[in-house]
């Protein structure tokens, strides 16, 4: 009941929410036929500034493993990849990933899983969203290096007619041991994955010449003769962990070797030395799907934001936030103060850009101004007029009609006027006087 049920967790951004556990049965690749069992726990968690992170805890579910497909030098990983589907207030995915690098590996050996996997997206709209873990996808990515398979692994696997035994340290045989026959088209073969492989034994006296079959066709022509030196002259002494044969590069995969006693005489088989080239992306033939088994359920988070508002809401696009001034009514001078009308409001809550615009029903008509933000570009508006004086410059504007500015200037003038000329008249009468008085 629990993991078909749909978690509820309302919080603060930054408070550690509900998890729930989400059941996989991982086929093919490393997981094999028979299938793995995988348990992911899913938390989702709302971060600070509108980040949902979600993190996945991973473990065996049960005695299967993830195995290694084959000898790789240290440092290979695995590689999981999730789905998170995401849907409500905000629609999309998420892919939490995580890598578990792994030690010097063996076909079969266990495979570590990460620690855990994680991704993480912005999600800024407000409302209700659903997580819901989907798919899981585990990749295996080879390490790039040689590992020596020693002759009595058990990948080889050896025809009738073949003994096996210690060497004395003095030969410098691989782990001190080797198998030997006499008998003609015995044969030893080795399963691998890889890139490149090669065949190593001695250099002995009397031993006869071999075939060697790569991916089940013969590639010697002519046959390896390990009772002879690389310039071909016969072998006097014996000449330990010799390369008799190597393979070109293969394509990255499961391939196969067998060498085969051509003649009844002696024949050694010591190791097989495995190569595995640089790997750029984990090759999908070692990879395994997994599929839910039931179902899971889902997280139900609420992003915070504003209260409920009436429609329609506006959502700025995200740019330089413009500073928002009250509401301005110019100040009416024709007598009666005009009825009110509508206004602006906007009410952003924390960390939203969300401006609402109330209407009231049938408003009388009015004229309202709203402050803009300020912008860097301005424009320049030429008035309409009737009519440019004759002479004057074409600015745009209109000539006063009248107004105190006119009537000031021509008082001034006359009363200038009427000044010069009573001027005039005391500076002649005062000369007539003064000639009068010399005449007398």
């Amino acid at each position: 009941m629990a993991a078909s049920a749909a978690f509820v967790a309302t919080s603060s951004p930054g408070q550690a929410q509900t998890s729930l556990i989400a059941k996989y049965l991982c086929t093919g690749g490393v997981a094999g036929a028979p299938g793995v069992e995988v348990e992911a726990v899913v938390t989702p968690r709302l971060e600070a500034g509108g980040m949902l992170d979600v993190n996945w805890a991973l473990r065996y579910a049960g005695h299967r493993q993830f195995g290694s497909p084959g000898f790789f030098a240290k440092g290979s990983t695995l590689n999981l990849e999730g789905v998170v589907d995401i849907t409500g207030a905000w629609n999309g995915q998420l892919r939490p990933k995580g890598f578990k690098d792994q030690p010097e590996l063996l076909p079969g050996d266990f495979l570590d899983l990460p620690e855990g996997l994680s991704d993480a997206g912005s999600v800024r709209r407000p409302g209700t969203i659903r997580v819901r873990p989907s798919d899981l996808f585990v990749r295996f990515k080879p390490a790039k290096g040689e590992v020596m398979v020693n002759d009595n692994n058990a990948a080889v696997t050896y025809s009738a007619g073949w003994t096996s035994g210690g060497t004395a340290e003095e030969f410098g045989d691989h782990l001190y041991d080797l198998h030997e026959t006499s008998q003609k088209d015995a044969s030893a073969k080795l399963s691998f994955t890889g890139t490149q492989v090669a065949y190593i034994s001695r250099r002995e006296r009397d031993l006869g010449p071999i075939r060697v079959l790569l991916d089940g066709s013969a590639v010697t022509d002519p046959l390896v003769e390990p009772g002879k030196d690389r310039n071909g002259i016969p072998m006097t002494g014996t000449s330990a962990k010799e390369v008799l044969w190597k393979s070109p590069v293969l394509k990255y995969g499961p391939h196969t070797i067998e060498i085969v006693n051509d003649e009844a005489e002696k024949a050694y088989v010591d190791a097989f030395q495995v190569t595995t080239g640089e790997i750029g992306e984990p090759p999908t033939h070692n990879e395994a799907t997994c599929k839910l088994q039931g179902d899971p359920g889902a997280i139900e988070l609420t992003v915070p934001g504003n209260s409920p508002s009436p429609t329609p809401t506006l959502t700025p696009t995200k740019s330089p936030t413009p500073t928002y001034t009250p509401t301005h009514t110019p100040t009416h001078t024709g007598g009666t103060t005009p009825p009110a009308g509508p206004t602006n409001s906007y009410n952003p809550g924390p960390g939203e850009n969300v401006g609402v615009v109330s209407v009231s029903p049938r408003p009388t008509r009015t004229t309202t101004v709203t402050a803009t933000p300020k912008s860097t570009r301005t424009t320049y508006v030429k008035a309409q007029v009737a009519k440019t004086p004759k002479g004057g410059v074409d600015t745009g504007e209109a000539p006063e009609t009248g107004g105190a500015g006119s009537y000031g200037l021509i008082a001034g003038g006359s009363m200038l006027l009427m000044g010069s000329a009573t001027g005039g008249l005391l500076l002649r009468r005062r000369r007539a006087t003064h000639a009068g008085g010399a005449q007398r």
